[in-house]
């Protein structure tokens, strides 16, 4: 945000569009608290923040969740709307939620993961009801963790709001895959 700031002044625009902050293994209020102070100095930028509520389950980047209590891996509605509050609250604020919803990172066996983005849909309804909003979709979503999702699932998710996807693993295994059959094709090919 430091390097950001220092860009804007000089070229009027952000350094980057946004920024994702990770602190859902931390309490609750402590990842609200600082999600808060990163979007105020974010908004007068006009950057967006990616938070991310709740645990994904699985592997990534040494960080393991694959013994995660399995009721952590489903955020609930209210979480989601005391996030939507206090980010709501800040002027000119721009963020997404990466809510948890059976969300695994890395390579799973299918049937191995529960995906539940009905849990999406109940969040956007809860929202709209307690603040008394015309709006369906109150809060952009984020679907961490979406490689080897069904198409029905990936769907069902941008109903409820879903904005962004990320599909690390898949992407991993496209590109080594390619490289794989390329390098394939030069050992098995013999000069004519």
């Amino acid at each position: 945000l430091d390097a950001s700031e220092r860009y804007y002044k000089v070229h009027g625009e952000p350094l980057f569009s946004s920024h994702m902050i990770d602190l859902s293994e931390e309490p609750i209020e402590e990842n609200i608290e600082i999600c808060v102070s990163y979007l105020e100095r974010m908004a007068k930028m006009d950057m967006l923040l990616e938070m991310e509520l709740g645990i994904t389950g699985g592997e990534e980047d040494g960080v393991d969740n694959e013994d995660a209590n399995p009721e952590d891996l489903y955020t609930k509605p209210e979480e989601v709307y005391q996030v939507y509050e206090a980010l709501s609250a800040v002027p000119n604020g721009r963020f997404s939620i990466a809510a948890a919803f059976g969300n695994v990172h890395g390579v799973y066996a299918p049937g191995n993961v529960k995906l539940t983005p009905q849990i999406l849909h109940n969040t956007q309804a809860y929202i709209k009801e307690q603040e008394k909003l015309d709006d369906e979709k109150p809060v952009y979503f984020v679907f961490h963790g979406g490689s080897g999702s069904s198409t029905e699932d990936i769907r069902y998710a941008i109903k409820a709001g879903t904005i962004k996807m990320n599909i690390d693993t898949d992407t991993q295994w496209a590109f080594w895959d390619g490289i794989r059959a390329y390098e394939s094709c030069l050992l098995y090919t013999s000069p004519s």
